[in-house]
């Protein structure tokens, strides 16, 4: 009977080691390197959305850097600075005087730079420590790869040594809500190895209890609030064949034939307000469910139901030699190569990241999605939503994972209710608001003091994207349950809105184009091009669903009298897209932050069709700001520039992203680390999520009245095949392309109703169904126009007119679930 289990196992370690040897090499979903990692920037990231790792593969002491979402510096409560209205008002009328120095210097010294005693500016994001695997014999291996397969959701380590091939295998299971490590070996009675656990934190307990590994701590007091976020780690060793003991702190392993690690991680965290939780009991019965099912059991259940969501999407651009080289090298060779194959794993790698840290019922993504190794990250890894928070979801409805866009909306019913404290305590006024940075316990006042703090539009921006789910989805259930936050974000720019003297435009102050100046250490301002730009759709957006819901109508009276009331867009003197209500903007100026080119991307109030002259002033804004900078301003051009129809110019900026990224730890010089992370530097993952949608916005763009088809191909795409792409109004869009024309198109109807096309040519439909020039506007309601206002323009302004190619129009009538194929 032994002798049969052993040839058993055997059997299932050869057939486990002959699989791995038939993976393909030229997988174009597989990052692969032939080293382990020797910096947090080379590990490879897996993830769950409540759970996080980063693998490094190193040979003698395998580390697996550990999160989990909701261990937040801290304890619930907001950040309102008391008082503050009456400076505010007189900031409003320093303002209006023109004494804008004045104005900056009160706002520094109503919100200083840093916090006050009373208040805090953000917690934040801390990592879970480290589970250590350190392995008893030093060994010199070869044939040492490791390598993280985006397709399956799947990290690996191989190598062999003394004549045994040794693998590891890591996931993060999205069905079991536990980490997983699985050692095996060719040879029976090879794995021995101890287990422990590090951290950066200094009070934590590191106990064996119950044939389990635990660990436990409590996060850090930041500003006034007292570290309360308790959690407790547990490790749980399934050893097959060998010898398991314990110590007081750390686990031995040894001789076995196989080991599988559960790792699960609890807090006491209910909700933002709520901490009671038991850490522990939370911890313990996410390891008990899992251990009762078998490593194989969990991974194939895992696969199956990630690959559920990542499989919509594929895109092909081609295939080089380049595929045969490790990851870290063809990003090292892209600028001077011909890899195309690692654009498409790039933009898969973004919607890889999406899921893996969004995950259905989990938090947002944060500044660095998920994965965090420090109890200080950067920017202390919170939610920064003048820019960053709001790009980590631009992929989510056009890439087809709208179920992960959930995390940010249940975030931002949170915030609409912490939301009217600012609104009410800060500016005297109804409905809700939020300013720049918000975090774990869902804070709305300003943070970073009087200059980067007071921007009172982080809800204005986020909930833009409550509207944009409408939009491709057409689903008014949803649109009635998020009906109160868009309303109440409108409510707060009905009361807030100031006249501005010169015009009687109706502008928010006191703001600023965030983090952006316009004299010498000024940037409070009044009446911001992004600023009007985002109560323009606050406020329209509020309008259009009180009219699809048949609802409020005095309120949406009120709202069509204020949003004729706005500004117009301005062309400065320099033929630019004025950034600020005065003509101020300057032609050297290299800012990072584009913030007036919002209504070009992700809105949709700049058209080349229907505001060719605004269109022409933000093309050249864009010029004037450069191309190289931090990585997720670069991922914002790319999307920038495809919307200006420019394909090389933003295939240029994704060939600027995918370069080495600095050694140096901080700057704006961009790049993308070998591990695929993109740079600040430091890391932060919007740039991941921005390259993804602009990869996207390249092949299909659907904000402008239609489906326009290959807008953006840079000469570098002369052919290729995208599916499972969505366009606005539920249409779902397959196709291939050469030569910069489309061959073949299907087009699946999920919603029904009118598909107007923008493309190069007409096709040949395959069936009855016939395309025809289209004329007017669109008759579906999921592609109306903005009705932007005619620019103001300067008397110094030279403007020449933009050549685009406009393509040609056609409709043809759908039916909801239905599909239609086109050839050349």
């Amino acid at each position: 009977m032994h002798a049969n289990r052993t040839a058993l196992l055997l059997l299932q370690l050869f057939c486990c080691f002959s699989l791995f040897a038939q993976q393909p090499a030229n997988n174009p979903l597989r990052l692969w390197y032939d080293k382990p990692a020797t910096n947090w920037n080379e590990a490879l990231p897996i993830g769950n959305g409540h759970l996080a790792a980063m693998v490094f593969g190193s040979l003698n002491a395998e580390q697996v850097q550990l999160n989990e979402e909701t261990i937040w510096s801290g304890e619930p409560g907001n950040n309102i600075i008391p008082n503050v209205y009456d400076s505010i008002q007189q900031i409003r009328k320093l303002l209006f005087e023109g004494k804008y120095k004045e104005a900056q210097d009160l706002s520094n010294k109503t919100l200083p730079r840093n916090a006050p005693a009373d208040v805090n500016y953000g917690m934040k994001y801390q990592t879970a420590g480290s589970l250590m695997i350190r392995f008893n014999d030093q060994q010199q291996a070869t044939n040492y790869q490791r390598d993280l397969d985006i397709s399956k959701a799947v990290a690996n380590v191989t190598y062999q040594a003394n004549g045994i091939t040794y693998k590891r295998e890591f996931i993060a299971a999205v069905t079991d809500n536990v980490i997983l490590v699985r050692l095996t070996a060719s040879k029976p009675g090879s794995i021995s190895c101890n287990l422990s656990m590090q951290s950066p934190f200094k009070d934590v307990t590191t106990q064996t209890k119950d044939g389990k590994l635990l660990y436990s701590g409590v996060t850090s007091t930041v500003d006034n609030k007292t570290g309360r976020l308790r959690y407790q780690v547990e490790v749980l060793p399934k050893a097959e064949g060998g010898k398991v003991s314990f110590t007081d702190t750390g686990v031995v392993i040894d001789k076995a034939n196989a080991l599988t690690l559960y790792v699960a991680i609890g807090t006491n965290f209910i909700n933002y307000k709520d901490i009671s939780g038991n850490e522990a009991a939370k911890a313990t019965q996410a390891l008990n469910a899992a251990a009762g099912k078998s490593y194989e059991a969990i991974k194939t259940t895992h696969i199956s139901l990630y690959k559920k969501y990542f499989d919509r999407v594929s895109l092909e651009l081609g295939t080089t030699d380049a595929i045969k080289k490790p990851t870290n090298a063809r990003i090292a060779e892209f600028g001077n190569g011909n890899d195309p194959a690692l654009v498409s794993m790039y933009f898969q790698f973004g919607r890889y990241l999406l899921i893996t840290s969004s995950w259905p019922g989990s938090q947002p993504a944060n500044l660095q999605g998920k994965w965090n190794d420090k109890l200080s990250p950067p920017w202390d890894s919170k939610y920064t939503i003048n820019i960053n928070t709001e790009m980590n979801y631009w992929p989510a409805e056009p890439t087809a994972l709208p179920e992960m866009h959930h995390a940010l909306f249940n975030m931002l019913k949170e915030l609409s209710v912490t939301g009217q404290e600012s609104a009410t305590k800060m500016y005297h006024a109804r409905g809700w608001n939020v300013h720049h940075n918000t975090d774990l316990w869902r804070i709305t006042g300003p943070v970073d003091g009087g200059f980067y703090g007071m921007w009172p539009m982080g809800g204005a921006w986020l909930s833009q994207h409550l509207w944009q789910h409408y939009l491709f989805t057409g689903d008014k259930a949803f649109l009635k349950e998020m009906y109160p936050v868009l309303k109440g974000a409108a409510l707060f720019y009905v009361d807030v809105l100031q006249t501005e003297p010169t015009h009687n435009w109706l502008v928010v102050a006191p703001s600023m184009s965030p983090e952006n100046t316009y004299m010498s250490n000024v940037g409070i301002s009044a009446g911001t091009t992004m600023d009007n730009q985002l109560v323009y759709d606050v406020l329209s957006n509020a309008f259009r669903s009180a009219t699809i819901l048949g609802l409020d109508k005095t309120f949406t009276d009120t709202l069509q009298t204020m949003i004729k009331r706005l500004p117009p867009m301005q062309v400065g003197q320099y033929s630019q897209l004025q950034e600020w209500l005065q003509d101020m903007d300057k032609p050297n100026d290299r800012h990072r932050h584009v913030s007036h080119l919002y209504g070009l991307f992700p809105s949709n109030q700049i058209s080349p069709f229907n505001t060719p002259e605004i269109f022409e002033a933000a093309r050249n804004s864009l010029v004037y700001r450069g191309d190289k900078s931090t990585g997720w301003s670069m991922g914002w051009k790319v999307n920038l520039w495809a919307r200006l129809l420019d394909g090389n110019r933003a295939y240029k900026l994704i060939a600027d992203q995918l370069t080495p990224a600095p050694v140096e730890t901080s700057g704006q010089n961009g790049g993308t680390y070998p591990n695929l992370f993109d740079a600040h530097p430091p890391f932060q993952i919007d740039g991941n999520f921005g390259c993804t949608s602009g990869i996207a916005e390249m092949l299909v763009q659907s904000h402008d009245g239609s489906i326009y088809l290959l807008p953006a191909i840079p000469d570098q795409w002369q052919q290729g095949t995208v599916k499972g792409l969505i366009a606005r109004g539920g249409f779902v869009i397959d196709m291939s392309w050469k030569n910069g024309r489309i061959t073949s198109l299907k087009i699946q109807s999920k919603l029904g109703g009118n598909c107007r096309l923008r493309m190069a040519g007409p096709l040949k439909p395959k069936g009855s169904v016939a395309l025809k020039p289209a004329t007017g506007n669109n008759p579906n309601p999921l592609f109306a126009i903005a009705d932007t206002k005619k620019p103001v323009i300067s008397d110094k302004a030279s403007l020449k007119g933009v050549t685009v190619n406009a393509g040609q129009l056609y409709d043809f009538n759908t039916t909801a679930g239905m599909s239609y194929e086109f050839v050349q």
